[in-house]
């Protein structure tokens, strides 16, 4: 049963993945300068790739650390933080290299590398969590001689 919600998460965030593709493609089209409150595309897309870098970030800092449900579910959620970090690492990117213009344009581009930089970080944490977990219980030391 665990193995079937893994895989489906799995399909589901690549199925996003697959479709933010063509529409992170439509920033090119974007016009120029924009007010400083609008949400552009640009904006939106970098927003949604941040967003995914932060749930990365967060599941990979708990699987660390073993809060969700002890081993069990570390695995599990060391490759849901790869996962959305990879999510997010692409989605940045493709805002960054379609972005038309600098810094309060509307293009998105500082958002589109703080989710370059986020997502990183919770693609890090992930497979540190993969290779080797944090034990939270104490060392159990004998106190008896032999």
């Amino acid at each position: 049963m665990m193995a079937a919600r893994s895989v489906i998460t799995m399909v589901v965030l690549l199925g996003f993945v697959a479709l933010a593709t063509p529409a992170a493609a439509d920033i090119a089209i974007q016009q120029a300068d924009a007010p400083a409150y609008t949400l552009t595309a640009g904006r939106l897309w970098s927003l949604v790739a941040a967003a995914l870098g932060v749930i990365g970030v967060v599941t990979g800092g708990l699987a660390r650390t073993r809060v969700l449900g002890g081993t069990k579910n570390q695995r599990r959620n060391a490759f849901l933080a790869l996962s959305t970090g990879l999510a997010g690492l692409v989605i940045g990117g493709f805002v960054v290299v379609f972005a038309d213009g600098g810094p309060g344009s509307g293009s998105g581009i500082v958002g589109g590398y703080l989710a370059l930089v986020v997502g990183l970080l919770a693609i890090a944490l992930g497979w540190l969590s993969l290779k080797r977990p944090i034990r939270t219980d104490p060392l159990v030391t004998s106190t008896s001689r032999a």
